[in-house]
């Protein structure tokens, strides 16, 4: 998984995303229930929960259109978001690569919204660390490119290229002890819980 040597951009991502990315439900359980919300039943109570921050798309990053969670969590993880967003362009960037956003894919789930993504997710577990407000997953196959302010065309980077990226800002990340991460293959995304 790591690039040659020889690499002008200087990648390396990660040896193994499962052995780099190994926390499994129950740690990431732990952390959700320490610093998260008492789970919710409905998605609108959310909005009136004030120990919850709604976020929403900005230069960092993109919130995907949620349709099994809500976008609010707590201010921690907030900040934890905008700071992986962050490091990710300013890692782009410092290896001369074009800029582009990651995209949350699932945020905050009210235990209404678990009940039903696991009758069709398998990896959507009845006791999720998404109704804390503590969880985010964050894309590893989709990214978007940022335009260029003068509309000159952008040179694309691939999207091996940004994952291995991605991987090192995550690393730096969990290194950090700032999250918990777990790579899940299958839903194409790094499951992300706030320690």
């Amino acid at each position: 998984m790591s690039m040659k040597m020889n690499d002008p951009h200087n990648i390396k991502g990660v040896i193994s995303y499962q052995r780099e990315f190994p926390d499994d439900n129950d740690t990431q359980l732990s952390a959700a229930k320490a610093i998260g919300v008492k789970p919710f039943k409905k998605a609108e109570d959310a909005q009136n929960n004030e120990k919850l921050s709604l976020i929403e798309s900005n230069e960092h990053y993109v919130i995907e259109k949620l349709t099994h969670s809500v976008p609010y969590v707590v201010p921690q993880t907030a900040q934890l978001i905008d700071d992986i967003g962050a490091n990710f362009l300013d890692s782009l960037a410092n290896k001369g690569l074009n800029p582009y956003r990651v995209v949350i894919t699932s945020l905050t789930r009210s235990q209404e919204q678990q009940k039903q993504l696991s009758r069709s997710n398998i990896n959507a577990t009845v006791n999720s660390t998404h109704c804390y407000g503590t969880t985010f997953d964050i894309s590893w196959k989709s990214f978007e490119q940022v335009a260029d302010e003068d509309g000159r065309p952008m040179q694309e980077v691939g999207t091996d290229t940004l994952k291995m990226v991605l991987s090192e800002v995550l690393r730096d990340a969990r290194l950090a002890k700032r999250c918990y991460i777990k790579y899940e293959r299958k839903q194409g995304c790094f499951h992300i819980t706030t320690r």
